[in-house]
């Protein structure tokens, strides 16, 4: 599976989120908690939450697991080899183990439901395991594994959103968070198993979301993220009293309008949005607010009707391609970007073909891209067999690939000799020399430090190359 987002490297390739070292919020018990994470940007909003629960009870952060008390993995189930990557972590976590025979080891997120019996049972690797809807119990669990038992719980919930739990932001530049807006996914698509690892979708309420972001930007953040498997289905309705008029419920767009208006100093970006769910009032919305950033993230994941109905996109190629054509209409200047998934069961080469003139069509900024690969549990894996051989898979992303390097490349050449509005986020990653920062359409521009500007504050960058990832510049007054 390849992700081409700036550079193109393995999307479940471990992204390890350590915890900073934060002093507790709660009377401090002397114990060290050391979270790490990997997958969807969901997952590490998740560890944000987790800190905040276990630091309200007294713990403290620390950034190396054999000094912790209680060491977490935040797991990931979209591929199958990312399964073998946490097992080969809760071996290293095992072997610290026997240096602290105090320490509890603990698998959270997509991962718990499915294999917490070969986890805990069959394999002994860890003391608990706990579904991405039952934080609020850890500090419970831990207790349990201190009295000497294993402690499991992976309930889904119809009303946890974790709303009134303030995130620690960990591994923050003090820049750019993420606001989860709500929690697990209806939308069956039949090679997933988020429906089945999250639970279904509920929308969290409006008003702590506009908090959340009003708070953020008081601390000094510059930029959020608006976090769901499916932003644009979000649908709050606010409770009222017996006898009370029901007031409208609040869609996507005007949440988007009311976290614009926290302040036009706050950039406001969102994913992932659902090709059957996006309407021209959020197009609309984003182009009439210029803090909101001009760029989409619209898995299509195959090009093909048919193949997409045995997917259930619920969406059919036609209207993918009308919903692009609004897009480009609404804000010419927005940048798309997209999944795609090669051999899905039955593919033919036609159909893949159709894939490839599908991004010819579009031209999207970048991608990320899969190999199929069949998860347990799912639709997919209960009604079809999985029967494109790996190296036609594998021949067929890397045609996919090739495509999109190319169609990367022409997007940040009509960059180039532009002026683009850019949050400094920090230094480059080979320089000192150079900052670093995301434009509108989130295409990450490197550009000389400049001693009057410093990381948190917009600046405009004349676009004078660039490679297939990134523009290069200079500050312009």
């Amino acid at each position: 599976m390849l992700e081409l987002e700036h550079t193109t490297k393995t999307h479940d390739e471990a992204r390890q989120g350590e915890a900073l070292e934060l002093l507790p919020t709660g009377k401090s018990t002397g114990r060290k908690l050391y979270i790490e994470s990997y997958g969807c940007q969901m997952n590490f909003s998740d560890s944000e939450i987790v800190a905040s629960i276990l630091l309200d009870k007294g713990f403290e952060t620390t950034k190396d697991y054999k000094e912790a008390d209680v060491v977490f993995i935040n797991t990931c189930s979209i591929r199958e080899n990312a399964e073998q990557r946490v097992r080969n972590r809760l071996k290293e976590f095992e072997s610290a183990k026997t240096k602290n025979p105090g320490m509890v080891v603990g698998v959270l997120g997509c991962m718990a439901e499915r294999l917490k019996s070969k986890f805990l049972e069959e394999e002994k690797l860890v003391d608990v395991v706990v579904g991405p809807d039952a934080y609020r119990d850890l500090p419970n669990l831990i207790e349990k594994v201190d009295d000497g038992a294993k402690a499991v719980n992976v309930l889904l919930s119809r009303e946890e959103t974790y709303a009134d739990i303030n995130p620690v932001r960990l591994n923050s530049n003090g820049i750019s968070a993420f606001i989860s807006i709500m929690r697990g996914c209806d939308n069956m698509c039949s090679f997933c198993v988020v429906p089945f690892t999250r639970g279904r979708e509920r929308s969290r309420d409006v008003h702590s979301i506009v908090k959340e972001a009003e708070d953020l930007f008081a601390a000094g953040y510059k930029e959020v993220t608006l976090l769901g498997q499916n932003v644009d289905s979000y649908k709050f309705t606010e409770p009222v009293a017996e006898g009370e008029t029901a007031k409208p419920a609040v869609n996507f767009a005007q949440l988007l309008a009311k976290v614009a208006e926290v302040s036009p100093e706050l950039r406001v970006r969102f994913s992932t949005s659902h090709p059957k769910d996006i309407t021209d009032e959020v197009l609309y919305t984003m182009a009439r607010y210029e803090n909101i950033c001009k760029y989409i993230h619209l898995p299509v994941q195959s090009g093909n009707t048919r193949v997409l109905d045995l997917m259930n996109r619920t969406y059919d190629r036609e209207w993918y391609m009308e919903r692009v054509d609004a897009i480009r209409r609404i804000m010419p200047d927005c940048g798309i970007s997209t999944d795609v998934i090669t051999g899905f069961c039955t593919e033919t080469e036609e159909e893949h073909a159709e894939t490839l003139s599908m991004m010819d069509y579009v031209q999207y900024d970048f991608a990320y891209m899969f190999a199929y690969s069949e998860r347990p549990g799912t639709l997919a894996a209960k009604r079809y067999e999985d029967d494109i051989p790996e190296e036609v898979k594998k021949r067929r992303l890397t045609e996919v690939v090739n495509k999109q390097q190319s169609h990367s490349l022409y997007r940040l050449q009509n960059y180039v000799g532009k002026v683009h509005k850019v949050l400094i986020e920090g230094f480059s990653k080979r320089s000192d020399q150079d900052y670093c920062g995301r434009n509108d359409q989130n295409t990450m521009m490197v550009f000389p430090v400049d001693a009057r500007f410093k990381p948190g504050q917009y600046v405009h960058v004349s676009a004078e190359r660039c490679t297939s990832a990134t523009l290069m510049g200079h500050i312009v007054d």
